[in-house]
Parts: structure tokens; sequence; C-alpha cells
């Protein structure tokens, strides 16, 4: 009769434990733990057994508990952690209630106290860093659900967003193969190169293999103009797929465009010069445009022709009025002794 009673406990049990959401208790705790926890639950108005009761206590103070919930948000490190903390606080009671009866109070303030105790534990284990869009298989950042018992994916796509790169011809140019997510600690890095803008894989050649998140071009060629991409492995899984698209401008066309743009200048109406954007702080030391040295040499080679020009204006009215001044006295000297003579 006993082992007919035990079976029917342990059949409602399982019913009422499979018609319970999951939780952290369900995560960490199985099913025969549950039994054990349960079979001696009494509820003290009708002093009656009712596992029904207990498995709705559980429900509402650790299923339904956003508390629970969110202290148990914990990074992939911490799952072990996390598990050893509730079942730490659970499976005392396990063993204390097994096959023992007790009143629904007494069940109350001990799973209370236990989840109390749960929730001020696991907020001190490290949290996830959570997702960084908008690329990249991040296992560090997902945070774990104890809705679903699994750690919740940030499911972005592996292939990012393409970069533009511009370079002028002969100059030096780099790209990063860098993420803002924590990556694992054995990481290889393959660099490949198509000759046109694609994303598509089938186009790229493998250039590099290794742990080189940097590939440098010292000088650019127009050949090196394309598609470079930077894809990062762990354990032989990709993790993330980085594109540069890069652009190398002839330095003829250069040159013939940073005329163009001072001969437009030097065209503009007077006053409608364009004004150059203020310098910030600590960037005094700066050398200026090469088109604002250009006006400027401009204006002074005029401000000293001008001046010249007033100076010989100055000294030649100078000189005639010396020659003046020296020709007047010989006339009258002159005059005075044409009347001594008359006398």
């Amino acid at each position: 009769m006993s082992m007919m009673f035990g079976f029917a406990v342990r059949l409602l049990v399982l019913i009422s434990f499979f018609s319970m959401g999951l939780s952290c208790y369900q995560c960490f705790i199985d099913q025969n733990e549950s039994v054990r926890l349960c079979s001696g639950h009494i509820v003290s108005e009708y002093n009656i057994r009712n596992v029904d009761a207990c498995f709705n206590t559980l429900d509402r103070i650790f299923n339904n508990n956003r508390r629970v919930i969110n202290a148990a948000k914990v990074g992939r490190a911490d799952y072990n952690n996390l598990k050893d903390l509730l079942r730490g606080e659970i499976m005392p009671i396990v063993e204390e209630f097994d096959e023992n009866m007790n009143n629904d109070t007494v069940y109350e303030d001990r799973l209370q106290a236990a989840a109390h105790t749960f929730i001020i534990m696991a907020s001190g284990l490290s949290r996830a860093s959570g997702c960084f869009p908008p690329c990249g298989f991040q296992a560090e950042g997902s945070v774990y659900n104890c809705i679903t018992c699994q750690y919740d994916s940030c499911e972005f796509p592996l292939d990012c967003p393409l970069q533009e790169i511009t370079v002028e011809e002969n100059n030096g140019t780099q790209m990063w193969c860098q993420v803002p997510f924590v990556l694992p600690g054995d990481i290889q890095i393959v660099w490949r190169y198509a000759e046109i803008k694609t994303l598509l894989m089938d186009q790229f050649e493998e250039v590099t293999v290794g742990r080189d998140k940097l590939f440098s071009i010292p000088t650019a060629r127009l050949e090196h103009s394309g598609t470079y991409q930077c894809e990062i492995f762990s354990q032989e899984r990709s993790l993330v797929r980085i594109y540069y698209h890069l652009t190398v401008v002839p330095s003829d066309v250069v040159g013939h465009a940073e005329l163009q743009e001072v001969f437009d200048k030097a065209l503009l109406p007077a006053g409608k010069f364009l004004i150059l954007p203020s310098i910030p702080p600590f960037s005094l030391l700066r050398l200026p445009s090469p088109e604002l040295l250009t006006v400027c040499l401009t204006s002074l080679l005029l401000l000293l022709f001008l001046t010249l020009g007033l100076l010989y204006w100055w000294s030649s009215k100078k000189m005639d009025s010396d020659e003046d001044q020296t020709l007047e006295p010989h006339w009258n000297r002159h005059t005075f002794q044409i009347v001594v003579q008359d006398q």
C-alpha cells in the first residue's frame, strides 16, 4: 500500500514538474530531488498532504521571481558556480524534509531564505560582457537564461559591414583585425584578398595565416586596390569576418585635384574666401594647408609691391620739392642786382 502511495506521489510530482515553466530551480535540481523535497508538504489549513501546493510555492519563490532570474544572468565561466550556489541552498532542505512531514509555513520560510541567499551570492558572480553589434559570434557575451536553461546567443552575423579605405599612391596604409568583444586566447587569424569589391568567400585568396591582427602596406600601388578580409578562428570555428575595401588613387590625379582646388579658390570674388575650420586646442604646431600658404604668400607679395610703389612715389615727390627750393633764391638775387645797376 505504501509503495502504491509513493508511486502516486511521484506521478503527481512529475506531472506538476512538467506543467511548470523552466527556471533556475529546474535547471539545476532534478526530478527525484524535487520528489524528495515535496513529498511531505502539509497544507496547515486543512492538515492534508498536497504536493501541488509545494510546487506552486517553488514556482512562486524561484520560477516567477524576477530577482532570482536577474541574479542568474552570468557569463559562461560562472555556470558551474551558479549551479553550486543553488544546489547548496536547496539540497540541505531536501535532505532534511525527505520522508518527513512539514507544514507549508515551514516550507515557505526555508525556501524564501534559500532564494534570498541565492540572489545575494549569484549577484556577486561576474556578469557577462554582453553583446556588441553589429557582427561576430560572441560566446563570452552570452548571458545565462534561467527560463530556457541555456545561454542566450548574441545572434549577430559573422560578416561585418564593409569598410572603405582610400590612400594616395606610394603612401602607406594599415588594416586592423580588431573587435570590441572578448576573444578566446587560442585565436588564429587568416587574411584574404580579392581584386574586386565583394563579400563573397569564393572570390578571395588566402594571403597570411597566424596571429597577426595588423595587415600593413608600406607603399601602396594601384594593384593593391581591392577587398581585404580578416577572419578570426577559435578551435577551427569562425568567430568573425571583417572586410576592408581599399582604393589606391594615382598620385598625378591627387596633384591635379589639389591644383584645381587652389585655382577654384583663387577665382572666388573678394571677400568670398572659404572660412577654414578653427584649429583645435593643442594643435598649434600643425602646419597650415598648402592652400592657406598660397593665399598668404600672394598677399605678402602684393603688400610688398604696394609698399615699394609707395616708397618710390614718396621719394620722387621729395626730390621735386628739393629742386624747387634750390632754384628760388638765385632768381631773387639776380633780380636784385638788376635793380642796383639802374640806380
